[in-house]
């Protein structure tokens, strides 16, 4: 007896109870495997009834809630008659949704990005370009649009933000668990999970790929945290933005070749390959490496081919916010990519430079992804006139404004990000059409038909949730920081329900200047501590690790939030996520930014403002500088009083202040005896009727249809048809071009003498040039007269580009004539050119031949 108990070391084994819920609540794990039910408020509802007060203890996330459910709780359920009703009605609906197939012979899009911000329970997101890539899926599956998307498998995703008593902002990276998200692995027919590989110096990478389901679209993971590879190579997917220049190189080699290998597994031909930033622009080089291995084709030809189905979306309004790598960097992990294209390493490395002969100019991702797309665009109209500036270096022969670069404005989610209370009236008063019909503005307009008393309650409605929220999270938060109980209580009982609420919820950058409201902290008290027009500012948001100036703009707001002054009137909030987010743009009354501009490329938290009826008061930069009128929000001017950066935020910093005091508190707080400002309700129905039908997803998405898909889908199908007929026609043509180019003579120019006379308003200015033609043809080019305005030293506007018509020529021979009516009075500069000519030439830049005389 003694001798059996010796041995007292436990001795466990472990059991794995898996949940097995009963069959008439198992649509609820079909509807968790879904992000469908992000999206769908009734669905939430289900999922937020279950869960009850743990709902956002557990992020969230329905996966994790339905494994945690027991036998009594599934008999309750059971019993609940409306529940069950409720589910059964939101499962038929989810079924017949996913029942509808694409439209026929519509373009099928390849999708790539580095982030998506589907859902605070999926970490695959860091800000607004994930939340943009987040919202693109899901409006492409709400209209049924046939795309494909890629991206990383995070296990630890982007930090979770935690701030100390002083406000130091501590960085935590607690791992996600696969199994409580609604990912799946991908098999192949033989039932194998699959996977793919990608070389890095000395060994392949193995890459498992997992499947997200967005509504009807289908995201495509890569995970390399898996047993066949290196811990090196195993944490290339566990961090978003995570480690230095290396590793951000092997991630977008993941993402961009990684991605195409995919689809290729997948069996999936894309028409178009979108490209969400220059992150993924290296799947340029494994398309054409495997047209050039599979199709026999030449490296020019294949360039045709993939830059004709090819869209590169730029994010970033700045050189230095593009990803650059070091020449010796990209010779270990790309190499052999010269050898597999048949071209040079040099002729590699000229694709991602400006200069190739600078052996010291960094390889860049985004001049990668322009040289490989037929189509580039900008993500506001502001925006996209930024990029042709920062990308005329690829192109100097033209003029800025002439450049290919176009835009679409960003937008933003519908279902995502609206109120369950406007979301309900809008249902109520469009029957139901909104949704489907989004950028109909008469459905938005019917906000006129709506009493005030109406507006202000769903307006208070929702302010009273996030004040709720808001008091709940710092409570939590103050004593887990270590606050004393006095503080806190001085805080929460500082909160006035009555405040107009300020919301100002982004990244942490120095370029978005939060700073720019503590300018004057006298001032500043005065307006917040207003008895009878008390004022509220609410502050969210994280700094990249690396950002010490953001990470200390945080310090120093959490610093001046302790000031007895503004205990309750200044408040950061910790850990800004989707589900915060979605509180904050639908419950404060005013949203505040104010960017350096044109900085800020677009935008989106304030689009989902507006369309929750909340004001945007900012600079006009980005979205804001198209949504903007003056009876819907307010807005810093657009024009630079001073080059020193200092002396305008002093300037921003005093409008700010008399914009507050002069016209947004005041047009707040002059109200009726029913307690109503009817000039704010004014504004609202403005922002909703006017502004907000233009910021949502559903106008965005037309738009890449009309100006970029369907005309690149045309394009390289073209380009495809009879063996790539076209492609090598096109390839053909242009060798000859540029072998007979510089052959092209001028023989003789008659233009008006402007050196000795001035032209007279009203009168012809001509030319007529003769060329004496050698080995070119004379339908290969055509003649342009271009004239300019001086601006400064530095700046030419385009004013007028005429093509000159041919009248005359020959086989050796051929002229070319203008006649043109001077109709503004002033001084122009102005100069002829030559440009290559061809039917199938989607654009100048193309075919980069220009000669000026």
């Amino acid at each position: 007896m003694l001798g059996q108990l010796q041995d007292s070391r436990l001795k466990l084994k472990r059991i794995f109870i898996e949940s097995n819920l009963p069959e008439a609540l198992k649509p609820l794990k079909d509807l968790a495997q879904n992000l469908w039910w992000s999206w769908n408020k009734e669905a939430i509802e289900l999922f937020e009834y279950i869960a009850g007060d743990q709902w956002e203890a557990i992020r969230y996330n329905p996966v994790e809630l339905l494994q945690s459910i027991g036998v009594n709780q599934a008999k309750k359920l059971l019993a609940d008659t409306a529940f069950i009703t409720k589910l059964q009605k939101v499962n038929a609906e989810f079924v017949a949704y996913m029942q509808e197939k694409p439209t026929p012979d519509t373009p099928k899009i390849g999708y790539f990005s580095m982030e998506y911000g589907l859902h605070t329970s999926m970490r695959l997101y860091s800000g607004g370009l994930g939340v943009l890539a987040g919202d693109f899926l899901k409006e492409a599956s709400d209209m049924n649009v046939d795309m494909s998307a890629i991206g990383l498998l995070y296990r630890y995703g982007y930090f979770q933000q935690e701030l100390s008593l002083y406000g130091d902002q501590s960085d935590k990276y607690p791992p996600q668990k696969f199994t409580q998200l609604p990912v799946q692995p991908v098999k192949n027919d033989k039932d194998e999970w699959v996977k793919i590989t990608i070389e890095l110096p000395g060994r392949l990478v193995f890459a498992k790929v997992w499947e997200l389901n967005v509504g009807r679209i289908k995201l495509y993971l890569l995970d390399t945290d898996i047993d066949e590879n290196s811990w090196e190579d195993r944490s290339l997917t566990h961090r978003l933005y995570g480690g230095d220049n290396e590793h951000r190189l092997k991630q977008e080699i993941l993402l961009g070749i990684g991605g195409v290998k995919v689809l290729r597994a997948m069996n999936i031909e894309p028409d178009v390959f979108h490209c969400n930033e220059g992150h993924a622009a290296f799947q340029g080089l494994e398309r054409l490496q495997s047209l050039i291995a599979e199709q026999s084709l030449s490296f020019e030809e294949a360039v045709e081919v993939v830059r004709s189905s090819a869209l590169f979306t730029t994010h970033t309004p700045v050189p230095a916010g593009h990803d650059y790598f070091h020449e010796g960097l990209m010779r270990n992990y790309l190499y052999d990519y010269a050898n597999r294209l048949n071209i040079t390493w040099e002729q590699l490395m000229a694709l991602g430079k400006k200069n190739p002969d600078d052996i010291h100019e960094l390889f860049s991702m985004s001049n990668l992804a322009v040289r490989l797309s037929q189509e580039v665009n900008g993500v506001s109209k502001l925006h996209g006139t930024v990029s042709q500036k920062m990308f005329n270096v690829l192109y100097p022969a033209y003029n800025f404004e002439e450049l290919h670069i176009g835009y679409v404005t960003n937008s933003v989610h519908y279902p995502t990000w609206i109120a369950n209370e406007w979301a309900n009236l809008h249902k109520k008063l469009t029957n139901n059409q909104l949704v489907q019909d989004q950028s109909n503005k008469d459905h938005w307009r019917t906000i006129n038909d709506v009493p005030s008393e109406q507006i202000m309650e769903i307006r208070r409605t929702l302010k009273r949730k996030l004040l709720g929220y808001i008091k709940t999270k710092l409570q939590s938060d103050l004593m887990r920081q270590g606050n004393n109980p006095r503080t806190i209580f001085e805080v929460l009982n500082g909160i006035n329900e009555n405040a107009l609420i300020f919301g100002f919820a982004r990244r942490f950058a120095t370029y978005k200047r939060a700073h720019l409201l503590f300018s004057n902290l006298d001032r500043l008290a005065k307006i917040v501590n207003n008895v009878t027009q008390p004022v509220l500012f609410v502050f969210s948001g994280k700094a990249h690790p690396a950002d010490k100036g953001g990470q200390a703009l945080i310090k120093h707001i959490v610093e001046i939030s302790k000031d007895p002054r503004f205990a309750g009137k200044i408040l950061f909030l910790e850990n800004y996520h989707m589900e915060s987010a979605k509180l904050l743009v639908q419950g404060v009354d005013v949203w505040l930014n104010t960017p350096t501009r044109p900085k800020e490329a677009s935008g989106t938290s304030g689009m989902k403002a507006a369309m929750n009826g909340v004001m945007n008061f900012s600079v006009l930069d980005g979205w804001w500088a198209e949504g903007y009128r003056p009876d819907a929000g307010w807005a810093l001017t657009d024009k630079r009083t001073y080059q020193n950066q200092e002396l305008q935020n002093e300037l921003d910093a005093e409008t700010i202040y008399n914009v507050l005091e002069t016209e947004i508190i005041p047009t707040y707080f002059h109200t009726d005896e029913k307690g109503i400002s009817e000039s704010w309700v004014g504004f609202i129905r403005k922002i909703i009727g006017e502004v907000a039908p233009y910021f949502t997803m559903k106008r965005m998405m037309d738009h890449y249809f009309e100006r970029f898909y369907n005309k690149l889908s045309t394009r390289g199908r073209e380009l495809k048809a009879d063996n790539f007929a076209k492609a090598k026609e096109m390839t053909a043509w242009k060798e000859q071009l540029r072998n007979a180019w510089n052959q092209l003579e001028v023989v003789s120019m008659d233009v008006y003498d402007t050196d000795n006379h001035s032209l007279p308003l009203g009168d012809d200015f001509h030319a007529t040039i003769v060329f004496k033609l050698n080995d070119m043809k004379v339908d290969d080019f055509e003649v342009e007269v271009v004239f300019f305005k001086r601006e400064d030293e530095d700046n030419l506007k385009l004013i007028h580009t005429r093509n000159l018509e041919m009248t005359e020529h020959n086989e050796h021979y051929a002229t070319f004539e203008c006649k043109i009516e001077a109709t503004e009075a002033g001084v122009y500069e102005y100069g002829f050119r030559i440009l290559p000519k061809h039917p199938l030439l989607p654009h100048k830049q193309d075919l980069d031949l220009v000669k000026w005389m």
